[in-house]
């Protein structure tokens, strides 16, 4: 597949699960559960331990069927490392030049981390798929619009505070997508299916443009 393709499905879902864990076993477990609930894109983190073993694991036997990257990925060793062990995109909380340039070499798509608006488009002049906007906790949905009025065309993936709750409001507001770690995946597998059951869909009405409710929470009860 091409960059652009992966990049696509990647954000399909308008949704992509960040796995980061303190084990591989815990980290595989978690995966098997966001893959379970419907998930399709996952992004391992490489924090976690043995992280390129699970790419490769997840990758081999998954196939097409999800598209499975590595995160946190900071420098030029690791970003072809993570493309060695299958990772389909590389993601990142920092702007380096080399991710990119490795990642690209490759056909791997790269969404480097970005804060400010000089950082966006100075990614957007590297040649970055799409921008990871980090952290996104301090941060309102408002001010992804006004950055989107400013640069709409660049495609912004919010994480690092993102809710289940507020994630509908951020693609309202013109995100390509967010990223969400534990707000998604904290609890058991049946409780994990029904919150990503009950969010699935509302990505998808929100960027429709749909009208989204100021509170949200009425539609996420697990």
């Amino acid at each position: 597949m091409y960059r652009w393709e992966i990049t696509r499905a990647a954000l399909a879902q308008r949704v992509f699960a960040i796995v980061r864990s303190t084990t591989y076993d815990e980290a595989s477990a978690t995966a098997d559960t966001l893959l379970s609930a419907g998930v399709t894109t996952l992004e391992i983190s490489l924090t976690t331990p043995f992280a390129l073993e699970a790419v490769t694991t997840l990758t081999r036997e998954l196939g097409e069927d999800a598209v499975i990257g590595a995160g946190t990925v900071l420098d030029a060793m690791s970003a072809r490392m993570a493309v060695d062990a299958g990772a389909r995109f590389l993601s990142s909380p920092s702007l380096d030049e080399e991710v990119i340039r490795t990642g690209h070499r490759y056909g791997v798509p790269v969404f480097p981390g970005v804060a400010t608006p000089t950082e966006m488009v100075r990614a957007l002049e590297l040649g970055a798929d799409a921008l990871k906007v980090f952290p996104a906790a301090e941060r309102r949905p408002s001010w992804l619009g006004e950055i989107r009025a400013a640069l709409p065309q660049a495609p912004l993936l919010p994480s690092g505070g993102v809710s289940v709750e507020s994630a509908p409001e951020w693609i309202a507001a013109g995100a390509a997508a967010v990223g969400l770690g534990s707000a998604l995946s904290d609890g058991d597998r049946d409780t994990v299916t029904k919150r990503a059951s009950a969010l699935l869909p509302r990505l998808v009405e929100a960027a429709s443009g749909a009208p989204v409710p100021e509170s949200a929470a009425e539609f996420y009860e697990y």
